[in-house]
């Protein structure tokens, strides 16, 4: 039978998948419609500020999603 998710547990699944998306989102505009990056970086202002977004969001909201994975492991075998 599958037990509801705790609700830290629910909360840091959505919070993490929330953070890794955006980070995601800022990166695939940076690379799109922002002038797209070079060896020296992106061409324009708002390709670096997505590239800080990207680079501020992507591993903060992996190790936010992986520790709501783990947690949902460590849930399952109580």
């Amino acid at each position: 039978m599958i037990q509801p998710l705790q609700p830290d547990t629910r909360k840091l699944l959505t919070t993490g998948s929330a953070i890794f998306g955006t980070g995601l989102f800022a990166a695939l505009l940076m690379l799109t419609v922002c002038g797209g990056v070079t060896h020296q970086g992106p061409h324009t202002n708002s390709g670096w500020l997505a590239l800080m977004v990207a680079m501020g969001c992507l591993p903060t909201g992996a190790l936010t999603l992986a520790l709501g994975l783990v947690k949902l492991v460590g849930d399952r075998h109580r």
